[in-house]
């Protein structure tokens, strides 16, 4: 029988009150492992082993830091084929982008290894005579983590990474759907040398530890990822506790990629294909909008279909597939119900949508591709998360425009064109957080900010030198020499 992974808490692994099981969506039959859950009880342990540790990490030296994390770093990259094939089989995403996910989350705990040498303040003079002004940061506290399940191992990096970077210490609560990789990182991180509750893991439900890390006074901040209904509800009970927390909110998308007539044909399909199909469009900041003029707009779509016939769908672990399964049945129930959605309101399906038999028992859907859509279905407002986009007609670049910033979110947003011209005139009106001319939405360095706009962020941005702007907080002091 396979043994029960655990919770980490206070550098010891312990039992939890319940198990949750992961499941392979390429093969239902497959049980990746099972997993210890956390209770109440246990979150609050974890709270206070990071409570205590706080004081002594908060002033360890640069060089403590560095040193750790440059060791996660180094374990990571290590084991990318490793940890991407363990990603690849628990979340659905195709092998080549289950190790490149690992190895993106190596680099960012490399990048903020050095991040930890470079935090330097800032001093100036008073405009009062005699008096010296300094300005330095300070880590926040200890903060609770709350990730999702599309990106396991990228998105707990680019939150654990800068918040141990800047002295603060974690309590962290991966994605009950899949925490396999979210463990792994765990038991790297435990290996770094840094000291005991500086992190700590609690696997299990929103409704329990995430609810408890929101409720409990001694969590300073919050940093969550997830869905616009959550984010919400997290921001009220930020603001309602006392003492209020810190919080940084990373929602929905429902973006546009803009094709105009002018656009490389090949290009602007390999764009669309790969923002709205891949990874399942189980991201975030999925192309699951096409905007596209008049003037390319038959062509384009006809060779989006073609594209689209020629894809592999199929087990993730596959060599050769391009699209993996849906994570799981009410993930697909949703996909499921949106493309109906669309047919109802008049769109036309003009490819996929349908249901997939493979070898093995998975979640299966053929991308779907609806043609004749308008901005005002819900196919084309809300986000549905999976392999679905609607092609939006546009008689000009104005129109196109238009479409694209009315929307609620404004996470990422792309256009194809080979005018100069248009490519700039959307870089600077496009209202999004990240904009990409002739590339897909879906697809940000490591090292350069994270975020959007409207509903779709809130809070200081992700990733990069910008993260310290959550995870420390500000001193300005004087001093007079006397």
């Amino acid at each position: 029988m396979t043994a029960i992974l655990k919770n980490f808490i206070g550098g010891e692994w312990v039992d939890g009150s319940g198990v949750t099981r992961n499941i392979n969506p390429s093969n239902t039959n497959d049980v990746v492992g099972e997993y210890a859950k956390a209770d109440k009880a246990q979150t609050e342990k974890a709270i206070a082993a990071a409570k205590a540790a706080f004081p002594a990490w908060s002033q360890s030296t640069p060089q403590a830091r560095f040193d750790a994390l440059n060791k996660i770093s180094l374990e990571i990259l290590a084991r990318k084929e490793e940890l991407g094939r363990l990603l690849a089989r628990e979340e659905g995403k195709t092998l080549p982008e289950g190790i490149g996910e690992v190895a993106r989350a190596g680099q960012i705990f490399a990048f903020f290894a050095g991040e930890a040498l470079r935090l330097i303040g800032e001093k100036g003079a008073s405009v009062r005579p005699g008096l010296d002004v300094e300005l330095t940061r300070e880590p926040v506290g200890v903060v609770g983590m709350i990730t999702p399940w599309n990106f396991p191992i990228a998105i707990p990096a680019w939150k654990i990474a800068p918040a141990l970077c800047y002295g603060n210490t974690v309590v962290f609560k991966p994605a009950e759907l899949v925490p396999g990789s979210g463990h792994a990182l765990a038991e790297i991180i435990t290996r770094s040398g840094i000291p005991a509750g500086v992190f700590n893991l609690v696997v299990g439900s929103g409704s329990v530890v995430g609810q408890t890390l929101l409720d409990h006074p001694d969590v300073a901040a919050i940093s969550f990822t997830g869905s616009v209904q959550t984010g919400r509800k997290i921001a009220q009970a930020c603001v309602l506790s006392n003492p209020m927390k810190k919080f940084q909110l990373e929602m929905g998308g429902k973006n546009p990629l803009v094709v105009l007539d002018d656009a490389d044909l090949k290009t602007a399909v390999e764009v669309a294909v790969n923002g709205a199909y891949f990874s399942t469009g189980q991201r975030c900041t999925a192309s699951s909008r096409l905007i596209v003029t008049e003037g390319i707009h038959d062509r384009f779509v006809a060779a989006v279909a073609e594209r689209l016939n020629s894809l592999s769908v199929d087990d993730a672990l596959k060599a050769g597939v391009h699209i993996g399964p849906v994570v799981d049945q009410s993930q697909l129930d949703q996909d499921l119900r949106y493309i109906k959605i669309g047919q109802d309101e008049g769109a036309k399906l003009a490819f996929g949508g349908e249901l997939l038999k493979r070898e093995n028992p998975g979640h299966y859907l053929q991308p779907a591709l609806f043609t004749e859509a308008n901005n005002n279905m819900r196919i084309a407002r809300e986000e549905i998360f999976g392999p679905v986009a609607a092609v939006i007609r546009a008689k000009n670049y104005e129109e196109a425009l238009a479409i694209s910033n009315d929307t609620e979110f404004g996470l990422a947003s792309g256009i194809c064109t080979t005018s100069l011209k248009y490519a700039s005139h959307y870089k600077r009106n496009s209202e999004s957080g990240m904009v990409m001319v002739n590339l897909p939405t879906a697809g940000v360095d490591y090292h350069v900010p994270f975020g959007g706009r409207k509903g779709s962020s809130y809070g200081a941005r992700e990733q990069g030198s910008y993260a310290r702007e959550f995870y420390t907080t500000v001193k300005t002091a004087y001093t007079f020499p006397g």
